[in-house]
């Protein structure tokens, strides 16, 4: 592969996504950026601030197995304490805290024959047909770690030093990017709790399923977007939002905005 520099628009592309609506965005656009330096299959990423399951934060897919979500889904609840990283990350608080530092970042590499656990591997690696995983480790607000795991498929094979050091010199940008991304999102996230719980106080019949209405359209979610995350047709996702509105009184998202920003 002839070695390029990062594409100016990719670049500012990923940074118009930082925080915004669409939870993978930032990792489709990780490798949109990363395309020119090194082949790569897919990106998933995962904060550890609930050590028992991770959080998955964004996932992007080349356009090779819709699988992926359940993919991410089953090693979040199912095989994180067997992936060799986790012992790695506890492997490097326990030193930090030897050495009164910090965490540091760090890559650590994977392939499927580092993997005892057969369901792990199978689900992991061999269903997506993965040769390689680069998870990128960062220690984060100094309270947990974030990951952003780099998948070479099959037809890459495994990463060679060349292109080891590309992803080990873009790692610091990717991390910060991540950071902003995830801290945008639990903003926007914390401001939308507050909201809904504003808006309990003041119309106690609100269902579960309203809530969730309302908190995508509070995160800027159009009727199609509202509709794929709950799993919604788009008429079903329409009669929610319609529904939704006449218990509040409001006939569209400006008067939903004003009513959001009424007192009390």
């Amino acid at each position: 592969m002839q070695q390029e520099g990062l594409s100016p628009q990719r670049v500012h592309r990923l940074l118009q996504r930082l925080g915004r609506p669409g939870r993978d965005a930032v990792a489709e656009e990780l490798l949109a950026c990363l395309a020119p330096q090194v082949a790569l299959a897919q990106c998933a990423i995962f904060s550890f601030e609930r050590p028992s399951r991770p959080h998955i934060v964004a996932m992007g897919d080349r356009s090779r197995t819709s699988a992926l979500p359940d993919i991410a889904q089953a090693y979040v609840t199912r095989y994180v304490r067997l992936d060799p990283a986790w012992a790695a990350m506890q492997a490097e608080e326990v030193q930090a805290r030897a050495q009164a530092r910090a965490p540091r970042m760090f890559i650590q590499r994977q392939c499927p024959t580092d993997i005892a656990h057969a369901g792990y591997r199978h689900t992991c690696y061999t269903l997506p047909q993965v040769a390689e995983r680069l998870a990128i480790l960062a220690w984060y607000d100094n309270r947990y770690w974030m990951s952003i795991n780099l998948y070479r498929g099959e037809e890459h094979g495994a990463l060679s030093d060349p292109y080891l050091a590309r992803i080990e010199a873009l790692a610091p940008a990717m991390v910060e990017a991540v950071r902003l991304h995830h801290t945008g999102r639990q903003l926007e996230q914390d401001l939308a709790e507050l909201v809904l719980s504003r808006l309990d106080r003041r119309f106690p019949g609100l269902t579960p399923r309203d809530h969730d209405v309302l908190r995508a359209l509070l995160q800027g979610q159009d009727n199609p977007t509202l509709a794929a995350g709950l799993g919604l047709t788009l008429s079903s996702a329409q009669t929610y939002v319609k529904r939704t509105f006449r218990k509040l009184g409001v006939a569209n998202q400006r008067e939903l905005l004003a009513l959001l920003m009424a007192p009390e």
